[in-house]
């Protein structure tokens, strides 16, 4: 844990929910960036290019395994990671520290299952990103940077509904992207 932040409880953490819960349904913001050039380090990006082949251009998803693809290459419906940014707001408790839950784009979007089914098409800068199936989960490393609370509300029905921990995506349409864009339901 970091030196001056203290994990979350679990009532403080749902006390969060109505904010979340009031995130922009069709259209937000990317709020942040974020590459992960090799395992454990991260690299904030103003600027980023997403390709339909390598996904955030400089990330190593390409290189990462999959147990749920069929040849255990990475998966293809798993290229980028998408939070909501008032849920790493509200675990993360300074923007600094976003970027340790892993994913890739941070977005004022309302993230939920109702909200972004699979097959949900976003429009970011010039690029398109298509929502699948593939859920996004919590793990041991999320539950050490945020605690074991904040990965019990991640990993609740009402977590799960809200999918708090964020969605996977894979790039349908390359382009550029930057920190502000507008993020858009089409």
């Amino acid at each position: 844990m970091q030196a001056g932040i203290k994990h979350l409880a679990l009532a403080d953490l749902e006390a969060g929910l109505e904010n979340i819960r009031d995130s922009p349904k069709d259209q937000g913001v990317l709020d942040l960036i974020v590459s992960r050039p090799e395992e454990d380090a991260r690299e904030v990006m103003e600027l980023a290019d997403l390709d339909t082949k390598l996904g955030l251009v400089g990330d190593t998803w390409q290189d990462r395994p999959s147990v749920r693809s069929a040849d255990g290459k990475a998966h293809p419906d798993m290229q980028i990671t998408i939070m909501n940014s008032r849920v790493a707001a509200l675990v993360a408790q300074d923007k600094d520290r976003w970027q340790l839950a892993g994913d890739q784009l941070f977005v004022d979007l309302d993230l939920s299952v109702e909200n972004i089914p699979a097959g949900t098409r976003l429009a970011i800068g010039s690029a398109v990103l298509q929502a699948t199936d593939q859920p996004h989960t919590g793990c041991s490393k999320f539950s050490a940077r945020f605690g074991a609370d904040a990965l019990k509300l991640i990993s609740s029905p009402t977590g799960k509904e809200l999918r708090l921990r964020g969605i996977n995506a894979k790039v349908v349409r390359g382009g550029e992207i930057q920190a502000g864009d507008t993020v858009k339901k089409i």
